[in-house]
């Protein structure tokens, strides 16, 4: 079973232990860091399931980590929470402005930390739950523009996942080259006649070569019997 991971990022190391501490003993992997800076290296290194953040603290403060945490693509989805002393209305407002999921004040007591934290990360689940679609040979997040292809995510080129989109549309239904053109590149902008080709063989690379049939002089599919 898999341990979730939380960041802490807090300058203040009773802060640090007192909060890890109570998390580690809820069954949680804990990990920390001292100043945003480190935060946000730490955080691209272990990739955590949760960020937890002081708004006051060197070299980065807490809103500036949280907004290059959002800049990033792997933590559109990721939750992150502002742990902090500072209650006034204008941290909370930039705070949620940053991209923050909640804002929890401190002092906190240990049990109801604890069920803020099971609270956020199971609403996480549920809901990278319901954004995956699952098509048999490979599963897609939309919310992340991933596609899954056994135990592998890939980030496919724009086109190239537009284009398996567009032929997850439909299972089992053929495209023709002009409506995949139409669709994909649109009617105003020229590619070459092997544009289509091109793409179609780098998405076998990637996610297998019997996911996309070929039926020769009409089209592309996506192949149905991946479903089975």
């Amino acid at each position: 079973m898999h341990m979730k991971k939380i960041l802490i990022v807090d300058d203040e190391e009773d802060i640090l232990e007192f909060v890890g501490y109570n998390l580690r003993k809820a069954g949680y992997t804990v990990i920390t860091a001292t100043d945003g800076a480190a935060g946000f290296e730490m955080a691209k290194e272990r990739l955590p399931d949760l960020v937890l953040l002081d708004v006051m603290m060197p070299n980065l403060d807490g809103m500036e980590v949280c907004e290059k945490l959002r800049a990033l693509p792997e933590f559109k989805e990721t939750i992150i929470a502002f742990l902090t002393s500072r209650s006034e209305d204008y941290f909370q407002l930039a705070g949620f402005e940053s991209g923050a999921d909640d804002y929890i004040h401190k002092p906190i007591k240990p049990k109801l930390l604890v069920a803020k934290v099971n609270s956020l990360l199971k609403r996480s689940a549920s809901q990278v739950e319901e954004t995956i679609e699952d098509f048999g040979c490979v599963k897609v997040d939309r919310n992340k523009r991933i596609v899954i292809s056994g135990d592998t995510n890939i980030e496919l080129p724009k086109k190239e996942y537009d284009l398996l989109l567009l032929l997850l549309s439909n299972v089992g239904k053929v495209f023709s080259r002009e409506a995949i053109y139409d669709s994909v590149w649109g009617n105003d902008t020229f590619v070459g006649d092997r544009t289509i080709d091109v793409h179609i063989r780098k998405l076998r690379e990637k996610l297998g070569d019997n996911c996309i049939k070929t039926l020769k002089g009409v089209g592309y599919k996506y192949n149905e019997l991946c479903l089975s």
